[in-house]
This record gives C-alpha cells, sequence and structure tokens, in this order.
C-alpha cells in the first residue's frame, strides 16, 4: 500500500514570504526522490497564511527517508518549520487500486 501524508502548515504574520519561497524550492528535490509518487504543494486561497500538502510514497520508509533528506532537512527544518504558527500531519495507507472500487 501506498503511504499517503497530508500536512497544514500555518505561518506566523509576517513569514509568509520566507515560507513560501522555502517551500517552492522544496517541491522539486522532494518529487524527484526515489520513493516519492506525488507531492503537491497547495496554498489556501483565503488565508494566505496556510499552505497544505498532499504527498504519496512508495512506503513508510520512503516517506522516512524524504525527512532526513539533506533538503528537507536544509529548507523545512531548518527554514520554514521555525516560522510556523502550527504545524499538522496526518498518515494513511491507500485503500486498494481505485478502479477496484464499487460504483457509488
Amino acid at each position: 500500500m501506498t503511504f499517503v501524508v497530508t500536512a497544514k502548515w500555518t505561518v506566523k504574520d509576517g513569514h509568509e514570504r520566507q515560507v513560501e519561497d522555502a517551500i517552492l524550492a522544496l517541491v522539486e528535490p522532494s518529487r524527484g526522490e526515489p520513493g516519492n509518487l506525488f507531492y503537491q504543494a497547495n496554498r489556501d486561497v483565503d488565508d494566505p497564511r496556510v499552505f497544505f500538502f498532499y504527498e504519496l510514497y512508495a512506503d513508510r520508509a520512503a516517506y522516512e527517508a524524504h525527512g532526513a533528506s539533506e533538503h528537507f532537512q536544509r529548507l523545512a527544518t531548518g527554514t520554514a518549520i521555525p516560522l510556523l504558527e502550527s504545524r499538522e500531519r496526518q498518515f494513511y495507507a491507500t485503500y486498494g487500486p481505485l478502479e477496484e472500487r464499487a460504483p457509488c
């Protein structure tokens, strides 16, 4: 099963641009990781302080490798995360291929 991560970052007032720059720099190297299947950063349309991530990894080990990567340590842990008011993460496993689902 694919390991799924969602994350919501709320930035402290006045640090939106710094966090946005770190996120923009984080996207491509994260997508290039061997175990990464999908990595999408999003920004709330009504609150520019809120960012939402949707990430898919081949397994939990691939996600853990992402967290240990040089680019994550530098851009997220070292730059963006200290500028956050809050950070929420949730973890899921996919539930079978979509084509196997019965129609609703």
